[in-house]
């Protein structure tokens, strides 16, 4: 009998494709003594976003949550999902980093590598899965699958043979959007099983109600193993049900040997714990075929909805689903997986959002069309890249072998709040939002997003009172709303009674007010609700809600046309903001770390 291996990503891709990467490790330990009797063949508890969410949603360690993950599983590999030279962020890494991470995930307890990259440029993996074999442990080359007019068959299969010289110990077909079809599978899985000499797993998604089928025609084409999802994460844009698999298998010559009721009593408590995440359950993660065009993977169309939705433009969804497909075109078919999905992704965000094309170009898009993420499949857009970069070079090398080693200078930046190699390693991966958590952990003051009770306990919405009483400089005022009049140039009249005497009073929204004269940048950056709203060319604002990521002026500050001023964050992307024209910076309204809105003010500055 040919044992089929079973991976389970019920604690890392199935709750990153459903909820947002949103399960916390409180909701993890009491149900792993069970799944590690389960008899799994690895279970895929870290990387992708799992460490990302941590840090910047959960307010957990992460790698504290695979410390206690490795206790509370002795008898099972752990696995995790590695980014070959992005590692777990969103930029290239110096080999030293890559090194250092790989060595302390694998002291930690990570047993199996999952390593890809983006772009599916081997020289991405070299260093990545030499890091894995000097430890010791298992290194998964993983195939970005994809379909495009520059993608194969025999490409693939090229990249998997590469992967297999570099030492890799298995091959995995990651279909990180749902796009394998149960014949194409057949053909795919058969080519790499006859030309190599390791064995080979199969990672797909559920969007488009294909891949039980698929993962049943790899099997019978000679495929070792197969990623499922505990049945209650299972589904939509998450992956097919462990149970179902399970028994589909029994007393055939694949039979996984796991217990089905053991499988169905982990089902049921995963079904009570999802019910905690209610909030960042998305409408958008069920069964889709439009997956089969837009080619968007379960991870980032779940986030993908959050990120709209924080940007008050979710009713958007559907313009950035058609524009997707475009950008990617444009930008040489790159695979849709972090972090590439994130930079097509919210290029075609910003495209749609904005109301033209490329008008604001993220800086990791630039980074992209410079070679630094590595080669692109196909041919890029030649009119985009010279919007984005211009006539810059592009490089044709390995991008990290430009990176000097990091590791000494990251140790550093962070000083005394590093408590290990560990914290050096999360400030390496994500420095702002590390640098916070780091900080707010010393000072004892990390607290996680609120979680919003299940709609059966969320208190009965109560209607506003119009009528009641207010106590100011010791009086006490019986206030009564009598009507309301016509909302006028950001202005609204109220009709009351105070004690029963008739008034009017004019309501003016925080967001509209401008700034007096008297006003200074200073107050501006106390009260970011009261910035002056945009009214001249010299006025600098953001194309979308974000975070200010540098303030590169100062008051007095010449700057010519083009000129760098402000470097913003949204939807985990960069984007600089430019001067439109010459002059001298007037007035600064943001501070680093400030959140900030379109049509607010930033930077004035006065025309040459």
């Amino acid at each position: 009998m040919t044992k089929i291996h079973v991976t389970d990503t019920v604690l890392r891709d199935a709750h990153q494709s459903l909820l947002a990467t949103r399960m916390r490790t409180e909701d993890m330990l009491p149900i792993c003594d069970r799944l590690d009797k389960a008899g799994y063949w690895s279970l895929e508890v870290w990387g992708g976003a799992t460490f990302d969410a941590c840090v910047r949603f959960l307010r957990e360690d992460p790698w504290e949550r695979l410390v206690a993950l490795r206790k509370a599983l002795p008898n099972t590999r752990l696995q995790m999902l590695l980014r070959g030279q992005n590692l777990l962020g969103y930029r290239h890494y110096s080999d030293d980093v890559v090194r250092a991470f790989v060595h302390r995930a694998a002291v930690n307890g990570i047993d199996v590598f999952r390593i890809f990259d983006a772009m599916n440029d081997p020289r991405n993996l070299q260093t990545a899965v030499e890091a894995v074999k000097n430890n010791d442990k298992h290194a998964q080359g993983a195939i970005c699958y994809t379909t495009s007019p520059v993608h194969t068959i025999d490409q693939f299969v090229k990249l998997a043979r590469e992967m297999e010289a570099m030492g890799c110990d298995s091959i995995a077909i990651k279909d990180m959007a749902g796009l394998l079809t149960p014949m194409v599978t057949a053909d795919l899985v058969a080519a790499l099983v006859d030309r190599l000499d390791i064995p080979v797993h199969i990672h797909t998604h559920a969007t488009a109600g294909l891949a039980a089928m698929c993962q049943l025609k790899a099997i019978e084409n000679g495929a070792a193993g197969v990623d499922t999802a505990i049945s209650s994460l299972s589904g939509g844009t998450s992956h097919p049900p462990t149970e179902s698999m399970v028994a589909a298998l029994r007393h055939t010559e694949w039979d996984t040997g796991l217990d089905l009721e053991l499988l169905q009593e982990i089902g049921f408590y995963f079904r009570e714990v999802r019910k905690k995440y209610h909030q960042f359950e998305s409408e958008f993660t069920g069964l889709d075929t439009r997956v089969q065009v837009n080619q968007v993977p379960g991870g980032m169309i779940s986030n993908l909805s959050n990120q709209l939705r924080e940007q008050d433009a979710l009713g958007k969804m559907n313009e950035v689903l058609r524009e997707i497909p475009q950008v990617r075109k444009e930008l040489g078919y790159p695979p849709l997986v972090t972090p590439t999905s994130q930079i097509v992704g919210t290029q075609a965000v910003l495209n749609v959002i904005t109301g033209e094309r490329y008008k604001t170009i993220t800086n990791e898009v630039k980074l992209y069309l410079q070679g630094r993420y590595g080669r692109t499949p196909g041919k890029v857009s030649p009119q985009v890249r010279h919007m984005a970069i211009g006539n810059e070079d592009v490089i044709d090398c390995r991008p990290a072998d430009l990176l000097e080693p990091e590791m000494e200078r990251l140790r550093y930046e962070i000083g005394d709040l590093a408590l290990n190699e560990e914290d050096v390693l999360t400030y390496a991966m994500f420095p702002d939002v590390g640098l916070e958590f780091l900080r707010q952990r010393k000072e004892g003051t990390l607290e996680p997003e609120p979680l919003e009770p299940p709609p059966s306990e969320a208190p009965t919405p109560q209607a506003a009172a119009s009528e009641f009483n207010v106590t100011f400089h010791g009086e006490t005022y019986n206030i009564k709303i009598t009507g309301t009049g016509h909302h006028q140039q950001e202005q609204c009249p109220y009709f009351i009674t105070v004690d029963g005497q008739p008034e009017q009073v004019l309501v003016e929204t925080l967001e509209s007010v401008q700034l007096g004269g008297e006003a200074s940048p200073t107050e501006a950056r106390a009260r970011p609700g009261r910035r002056p709203r945009a009214t001249g060319p010299g006025h600098i604002t953001t194309s979308m809600p974000g975070t200010i990521v540098e303030v590169l002026v100062e008051v007095g500050t010449r700057v010519a046309a083009g000129d760098a001023v402000l470097i913003t964050e949204a939807m985990k992307m960069e984007t600089e903001i430019q001067s439109p024209l010459a002059g001298t910076v007037t007035a600064v309204h943001v501070a680093k770390g400030d959140s900030v809105n379109p049509d607010e003010t930033l930077i004035e500055i006065e025309p040459a």
